[in-house]
């Protein structure tokens, strides 16, 4: 069995902004490696699927990693409304065993959720030894959503701001890794993708009443974030930000990072060899007759 050390690639704060460095390396264009802006525009789609195959593939050396090492690893998806975290977070399980990755997206709180410490409805989704847990939104909501739509009172926002550091220092502490993402997008690149959803049946179902009623407290919205960046970019859990008006860089960017921030090894068995399939001596399969088929429409 063979086994690679994953070096941590990230530098600390210098990797809060992930603007399509990683996942670019060796084929990047030259005023991207001369550290110029990374221009807005699309990623060549054969680069992307083949960038994306390599990544998923580690993925998977880290999902077994997670398992054999016992981790327990919380992974915090947060930003705008169409900024991609949805897109990037179906990469990463698209070829994990959801066993152990599994997805939390809660609903609005019931009433008795309501009457809970603040935290309670997520502590349970919290993961054990060998698992990851990926949180579509979490409890940030109160710092953005609640906070700008008036569905908490000061004081709850306060108290929020107060004991989410000491909630997540608690949750390092206890042997979880904790890694927070903001997907950020411009006004515009946001405004295109809402545009496109109004047209798209099969993305109608993602423009709430509440998505919205975003668009007109833009500004609103930006400054919650600000707060909220001031209160709970510790040290321990910093925020990592996401550069997603390219949804494909963006992923790329985003999977490359989570690989580089948990040291993991290649575990990859040796190869497979299936053994003969048993004869069927003495079996009479039934009737066809007997069964209910899916009629062949195609």
């Amino acid at each position: 069995m063979s086994k690679k050390a994953i070096s941590k690639k990230d530098n600390g704060k210098q990797a809060a902004t992930v603007a399509g460095n990683a996942a670019d390396a060796g084929q990047a264009p030259a005023a991207e490696a001369q550290g110029a802006p990374v221009k807005k525009d699309k990623i060549n789609n054969k680069f992307y699927e083949e960038q994306l195959a390599r990544l998923q593939i580690e993925l998977v050396k880290l999902q077994e990693w997670i398992k054999h090492a016992g981790l327990k690893v919380v992974v915090v998806f947060e930003g705008r409304d169409a900024a991609g975290k949805g897109g990037v977070i179906k990469r990463i399980t698209q070829v994990l065993n959801p066993r152990v990755c599994r997805v939390v997206a809660l609903a609005t709180p019931t009433e008795r959720e309501t009457t809970q410490w603040y935290f309670q409805r997520y502590v349970p989704h919290l993961p054990a030894a060998g698992e990851m847990v990926l949180f579509d939104r979490s409890w940030y909501n109160r710092a953005g959503v609640e906070r700008v739509m008036g569905f908490c009172s000061d004081e709850d926002y306060r108290e929020f701001l107060r004991s989410c550091p000491e909630f997540e220092r608690m949750l390092v502490r206890s042997g979880i890794i904790l890694i927070k993402y903001w997907f950020s997008v411009s006004d515009e690149e946001q405004e295109r993708r809402f545009q496109g959803r109004i047209v798209d049946p099969t993305k109608r179902w993602k423009l709430s009443p509440m998505d919205l009623e975003s668009r007109k407290r833009w500004m609103e919205y930006s400054k919650a974030k600000d707060e909220m960046f001031a209160h709970t970019d510790i040290k321990q859990a910093p925020w990592y930000v996401v550069d997603a008006d390219v949804k494909k860089r963006a992923r790329l960017n985003c999977i490359q990072h989570l690989l580089s921030v948990i040291p993991y090894e290649d575990l990859s068995p040796e190869p497979i060899e299936l053994p003969p399939r048993q004869d069927a001596v003495g079996y009479v399969r039934p009737p066809i007759s007997d069964q209910t088929f899916v009629p062949k429409k195609y």
